[in-house]
């Protein structure tokens, strides 16, 4: 028997999910002719409403359940074995790396946390004259080059000590910040430390300041540099392409000897009149960029705040792409997005784990995980057509099989890389269509996979229990709901375009493989049965209306059933996983609050944009962070703050049940026998449970998180128009 390069496994829970799901697909069946029957016999036009939105409200949650269980049929669980790639593959033999790392704005996204996510990723254990960095400004900011000019001079000092000293750690902010020094020894440590100080600092005070003091410009290729971004008319949205070779990896040394990794900065040009297709376009420049100057053939993408947490990753990576027993169409490696800082409980559902962990490992079974935007190594020839139909560039420099025999920095690489990087390259071509990343959704991650997937690559979930990629999840709620409704409709564009993945998805990948695809889509439609189900029982209760059966009648425990079912199974995907049932309760809450919230808000922008009355703009996540907010969110708290609209819908539910289990209980006190209302009332308690944090940061908090008087009072507004427009209606 050979030297294995990964192992897999099926999960033990693979037979009973399929029973399970058997048996669940019956009693979802018997709960829509239970609708059906009651539409029968409804005598009111308000018995025909509500059996009607309850009856579209199931048959969606039905769908969602078939698409959730599709991850559940064939989970596959793998395991890497890196010590054993050296007897397979040769160190000098290891392909080279293109790192592409993408950020847009430097007081969103603090030019220090990019540069310690590049400085980690340089340090990889990985043969340096192979690792390329290529680094996209898409803000186009003189401090976002200041910062990385400052690495590349740290970088000399930082890679020799992490490799010598054998450093895990090497996020150069996380080292210094741990207590696990190994045997570094004081002086060394304290030195090094010193001059990461100084030059955090020096960046620091540039953002500041918001330009590049001419104290710090200390040679005259900085000079030139630095006067691109000083040019009359120069601004974001509007400037010329800049590349600058900050390291040639083959001409520069760190201080011990060996050769460095290249590092590249790259600001592509942009003009108002020409569309740049936000974060997909800036990756296909890298694409192309990288393409004219390195092209490896392997090509790993970034996010600018999520650093590498262990050297060994690439060594894990080529355990599939080196394995002649991997699938001979694989298209990349997914390592999953994995957070530090996240507090105990996760409160926001931060983790994201049934997207991350969960379903990849779902996926795993099947044509494998779906590209989400980071911790992913691609070969390079995936982004060319399919395994058997190569979709060749426009030039021969592009293709992935040209072989570079220039440095970096000769003259017809750097022209011919200036002219690959223009804003109107790519008009007439197929770049984002049929090549490179793909345009058409704000989730170009997503629907790059997806495409890849449908044209016949395969794709491995790689999941190692040291993460390999550490980053920062955000603590204000305005930032986690603003994140989730621009993937939301970025989601909303790719299912109701022509390549949905009920139908185009399922012709090209098989049905199961389809349905995968179809569970992320149908995200924001949940805010249909969410919405129906946070009102119309409360309402209901509110004016004394029992609208489902009695405990004694025997269809009360299929609607038992059916709820204890899924939630159980959901929780059970949790924990077998290592997650904690705290978080798990956090992460349905959230997706309770995401459905009256992100999902409602993109499913009506994305309607009034395809009428013609608004457009989708991009926002970029902010990654900077508050001591005041950090403490709270350490504390469990959940963060306000500031009102936004996003905030309403959620808040007027709370009310709404809070005010429905109130009456509710009075009712049963009085004149209601239990049985009757029991289920309204559970629903009602259910939602009152699920809003503790929202009732405690509209009474019971002070702080600055609570949440704001303006939000409360309209949130009131709203619940007693509600209340009263039933009273009229029912």
């Amino acid at each position: 028997m050979g030297t294995l390069l990964h192992t897999y496994k099926h999960m033990p829970c693979t037979t009973f999910n399929r029973v399970f799901a058997f048996i669940y697909t019956c009693a979802i069946l018997t709960l829509i002719y239970h609708h059906l029957l009651t539409l029968r016999h409804s005598t009111t036009i308000i018995s025909v409403a509500t059996t009607t939105s309850l009856l579209i409200s199931d048959l969606i949650l039905a769908f969602a359940w078939a698409a959730t269980t599709s991850v559940r049929i064939r989970p596959i669980l793998r395991k890497a074995c890196p010590e054993n790639l050296e007897k397979v593959i040769k160190t000098k033999d290891f392909p080279h790396i293109d790192i592409f790392i993408c950020t847009a704005d430097p007081y969103k996204e603090p030019p220090m946390n990019v540069v310690n996510t590049a400085l980690s990723l340089m340090a990889y254990d990985h043969p340096p004259e192979k690792l390329s960095v290529y680094v996209s400004d898409d803000g186009g900011s003189e401090l976002t080059l200041f910062a990385f000019m400052e690495a590349a001079k740290f970088a000399k000092i930082w890679l020799p000590f992490c490799r010598e000293n054998n450093i895990m750690d090497r996020c150069p902010e996380v080292y210094f910040s741990s207590n696990h020094h190994g045997s570094v020894k004081l002086e060394i440590l304290e030195e090094i430390k010193t001059m990461y100080e100084s030059m955090k600092i020096r960046v620091e005070n540039v953002v500041e300041r918001g330009e590049v003091c001419p104290h710090y410009i200390t040679n005259e290729s900085q000079h030139q540099a630095f006067n691109k971004f000083r040019k009359p008319g120069f601004t974001r949205a509007n400037h010329p392409t800049i590349i600058q070779v900050l390291i040639e990896g083959a001409k520069e040394q760190d201080n011990i000897g060996p050769v460095m990794p290249n590092l590249v900065y790259l600001s592509r040009e942009k003009k108002q009149t020409s569309r740049h297709n936000f974060k997909a376009g800036a990756l296909n420049c890298l694409l192309r960029v990288s393409s004219i100057m390195t092209n490896a053939p392997i090509v790993l993408t970034q996010d600018c705040d999520m650093y590498s947490n262990d050297p060994q990753t690439p060594k894990m990576a080529l355990c599939y792409i080196s394995d002649p027993l991997a699938q001979p169409n694989l298209g990349y490696v997914q390592f999953p997005q994995r957070y530090h800082g996240v507090n105990k409980n996760d409160i926001y559902g931060g983790e994201f784990l049934r997207l991350l962990v969960i379903n990849p490992v779902g996926d795993n079974g099947l044509q494998g995980p779906h590209y989400v935007g980071t911790g992913y190594f691609f070969l390079r020839r995936a982004f060319f057509g399919g395994p058997m139909s190569v979709v060749l560039p426009e030039i021969q420099e592009l293709r992935p099989d040209h072989v570079v025999e220039k440095p970096l920095t000769a003259q017809p690489i750097i022209e011919l890389a200036h002219h690959v990087a223009r804003c109107d390259y790519e008009n007439n071509t197929k770049w984002g269509f049929q090549l490179g990343f793909r345009y058409g959704s704000l989730v170009e991650d997503y629907f790059t996979g997806y495409k890849m997937h449908c044209e016949g690559w395969e794709s491995i979930f790689c999941n190692p229990s040291r993460p390999a990629f550490l980053g920062d999840v955000p603590i204000t709620f305005i930032d986690a709901v603003s994140q989730t409704k621009r993937w939301a409709i970025g989601l909303l564009e790719v299912f109701f375009s022509k390549h949905t993945p009920l139908i185009f998805g399922t012709q090209h990948m098989g049905f199961l493989a389809g349905l995968c695809y179809a569970h992320n889509t149908f995200w924001p439609i949940w805010s249909i049965p969410i919405t129906i189900y946070s009102f119309i029982p409360q309402i209901a209760l509110l004016k004394g209306l029992c609208i489902f059966p009695k405990v004694t009648d025997p269809w009360f425990l299929l609607y038992v059933f059916l709820f204890l079912g899924a939630y159980m199974q959901d929780c059970y995907d949790f924990v077998i996983l290592g997650s904690t049932y705290k978080k798990w309760w956090n992460d349905q809450r959230m997706w309770l609050i995401k459905g009256l919230s992100p999902f409602l808000f993109a499913f009506v922008e994305y309607t009034i944009k395809h009428l013609g009355i608004a457009t989708q703009g991009f926002n970029v996540t902010s990654k900077v962070q508050d001591d005041e907010q950090s403490k709270r969110y350490e504390q469990g708290l959940m963060e306000f703050g500031v009102h936004s609209p996003m905030f309403v819908p959620f808040t007027t539910a709370s009310i709404v049940n809070l005010l429905a289990l109130i009456i509710g209980i009075i009712r049963i006190l009085t004149l209601w026998s239990f049985e009757t209302s029991f289920l309204q009332l559970f629903m009602a308690s259910f939602g009152v449970l699920n809003s503790w944090p929202i009732y405690e940061a509209m009474v019971m908090r002070s702080d600055k998180g609570r949440m704001p008087t303006k939000t409360i009072v309209i949130s009131f507004c709203w619940a007693f128009v509600l209340c009263g427009a039933a009273s009229l209606i029912l």
